[in-house]
């Protein structure tokens, strides 16, 4: 099963595919769509959905991961990553394709084991669950990975769970 990744941004959103073979993962590709800070909004939302498209298109996922907004002071990041939030989702109903939904403390949670990680900690896991020689950059790309790795847990234990009821 191919798992597609996103942490959601308008300036920067990062994405990570990963393979799912058993309880191993395979890093299949990473990076992150960025769009140019002066465009206008609407363009820099076709960009983040032209851009997310290619990568479905190519990669052909079954399952996508998307981190949930997460807002704690500043209300206009807020709106515009919800704004490219949305743009993700509906590329993602337009292929579609099943969103799973996790929050940051859920991610944290299902990587190290403690919803107080540091990001730092969550990328050595990443590195350490796709037996990668360095740790993914940016940070961007590394957070859409980890989601990827995140859904991947919470399939595999839901999975199992109704194989068991």
């Amino acid at each position: 099963m191919i798992i597609l990744g996103l942490d959601p941004g308008t300036a920067t959103t990062g994405y990570g595919l990963i393979r799912v073979l058993g309880n191993r993962f395979q890093m299949l590709e990473y990076g992150v769509i960025t769009t140019p800070a002066g465009l206008e909004m609407e363009k820099r939302l076709e960009i983040i959905y032209d851009s997310l498209e290619i990568l479905i298109d190519k990669w052909k996922p079954q399952q996508v991961a998307i981190e949930e907004l997460f807002f704690n002071q500043n209300i206009t990041t807020a709106i515009t990553v919800g704004q490219a939030r949305g743009v993700l989702l509906l590329c993602c109903a337009k292929h579609n394709l099943p969103v799973a939904e996790y929050t940051p403390l859920q991610v944290k949670q299902a990587l190290v084991g403690y919803g107080r990680a540091d990001k730092k900690q969550i990328q050595q896991m990443v590195k350490m669950f796709l037996n990668l020689a360095e740790t993914p950059k940016p940070d961007d790309a590394a957070d859409g990975l980890a989601i990827a790795i995140c859904h991947a847990h919470y399939y595999q234990t839901n999975v199992r769970r109704i194989a068991h009821d």
